[in-house]
């Protein structure tokens, strides 16, 4: 098994204006995110806009994302998107036949009406007995439809099962993280955190990266951040402050927002989003001026940490 941590952004999917997938703007994307150190990178997630996509985009998707970054770094993919069980297995076998480093499970697929800990082992079991057990696989709390944690017992049972090599946290609590760090001691689950606003301190807690969505803004800076291990230090927190205050523009259109900051950027050739049809420079008042703060901050920081002259 690969070990997958680090910083991993959960990867944007570039559409072209009538709708279908840019792939041009998909490479110009795989080589930004590269280049910008990251770890790892998450095709076919939330930000992926997945459940708007179809099962056959899916998995073509991951298939294209897994060619293009050809081992430079890993891979995962998800696209777990259905509630009946039966629909899960089709379409997470489609999308581990496509060659993922692990295939990620959606925590609230395997308890669709939040019936607890008996119907989501249930579920789990079935699956893991349906996935070939060679195949690593993650974990993901993915707040859409609804936010499913995962309770001490399920978090044991998936790390102390040898199959289980991330879970994206999503509890947004750096005790929670403190105490999932225990738990998953000495077995191969990596805890990659997806809050920025605790992401630093989360670090400092031993948890093994952070796969936010601001890492389709400035992944540089959390990967000069995640660098620094247990050296404390005021840039560091300085930086920190930063990232962690810049991460209030998800709740401004993302992920459109995201779509118009990579076009800034000259790497998105069009912000059409299934999100959302929204112009959300028109509906997120002010939304333009702070993307560009924050792309002047990022710069700054770039060149007080040293990534930039």
């Amino acid at each position: 098994m690969k070990t997958i941590n680090g910083i991993i952004p959960v990867m944007l999917t570039p559409f072209t204006p009538d709708n279908k997938i840019d792939y041009p703007s998909l490479d110009r994307l795989i080589e930004w995110y590269i280049a910008s150190g990251i770890d790892a990178l998450f095709a076919v997630c939330q930000s992926s806009e997945m459940i708007y996509l179809s099962l056959e985009e899916r998995v073509e998707l991951s298939r294209y994302v897994i060619k293009q970054v050809n081992g430079r770094v890993p891979v995962i993919s998800s696209g777990h998107i259905s509630d009946e069980l039966e629909d899960q297995k089709r379409e997470l076998l489609a999308v581990a036949q496509t060659g993922p480093d692990a295939l990620v499970l959606v925590t609230n697929h395997l308890d669709p009406k939040n019936e607890g800990t008996e119907v989501f082992l249930s579920n789990l079991r079935a699956l893991l007995d349906t996935l070939p057990p060679e195949l690593p696989l993650g974990l993901y709390e993915c707040p859409a439809p609804y936010r499913r944690l995962l309770t001490d017992e399920e978090l044991t049972f998936c790390a102390n099962s040898g199959r289980f090599v991330v879970i994206k946290d999503v509890s947004c609590d750096l005790a929670t993280v403190q105490r999932r760090l225990s738990l998953t001691k000495n077995t191969p689950l990596s805890i990659v955190n997806a809050n920025a606003a605790i992401a630093y301190p989360a670090m400092l807690a031993g948890a093994r990266g952070f796969c936010g969505v601001m890492a389709n803004v400035h992944p540089e800076l959390y990967v000069w951040l995640q660098s620094q291990g247990s050296r404390r230090s005021a840039l560091a927190d300085e930086v920190a402050r930063f990232l962690s205050l810049s991460a209030l523009v998800e709740k401004c259109g993302y992920p459109k927002n995201a779509k118009i900051y990579q076009q800034r950027l000259g790497i998105f050739k069009s912000t059409h989003c299934r999100v959302t049809a929204d112009d959300v420079l028109e509906t997120q008042w002010a939304l333009s001026v702070i993307l560009d703060q924050i792309r002047e901050g990022t710069e700054d920081y770039q060149r007080k940490v040293g990534l930039r002259p």
